[in-house]
């Protein structure tokens, strides 16, 4: 099959750590039950994420979030993509952050069975690569926390 020609990216990610941003994602949907982060900021050495909670998390809740997603790492899951459009969309997928010049083919990402997820992003091949999630600071303000997190190898 040819590769459809997708959007253009406006940014190259650091694959670790923007794979990694995929498993946090959906570690706080299935904890929490909010969406995935609306605010990102991805870099190789240190990234943050934002959250819309109803509460703020307590120490051991952004402790299990730590643990959940070097859970998931750890698993050694491989990372897909497979391509499809609109209509054939994979059950769960969140299309309400894509652009409205979106192409009708997305690229959709997998992490296992851990997450599906649709990105034209850049990723690992398997979660071993990512190395050891570890949050680094976190803030509650008005509804939102604020993650701040890097890898160690």
């Amino acid at each position: 099959m040819e590769t459809p020609q997708l959007n253009d990216h406006n940014k190259q990610e650091y694959p670790p750590m923007h794979t990694a941003e995929h498993i946090l994602n959906q570690t706080m949907i299935r904890l929490f039950g909010c969406e995935r982060s609306r605010n990102a900021h991805i870099e190789r050495k240190k990234s943050k994420c934002d959250y819309q909670l109803t509460a703020e998390p307590t120490q051991e809740q952004i402790a299990a979030i730590e643990a959940q997603v070097n859970e998931v790492i750890s698993q050694h899951l491989p990372v897909t993509v497979e391509y499809c459009t609109r209509e054939n969309i994979p059950a769960g997928v969140d299309l309400s952050k894509l652009p409205d010049d979106a192409s009708e083919t997305l690229r959709i990402v997998r992490v296992g069975i851990y997450d599906t997820c649709a990105c034209i992003g850049t990723h690992v091949e398997n979660t071993a690569e990512i190395g050891i999630f570890k949050i680094i600071s976190h803030t509650w303000e008005s509804g939102t926390l604020r993650l701040r997190f890097k890898l160690v190898k």
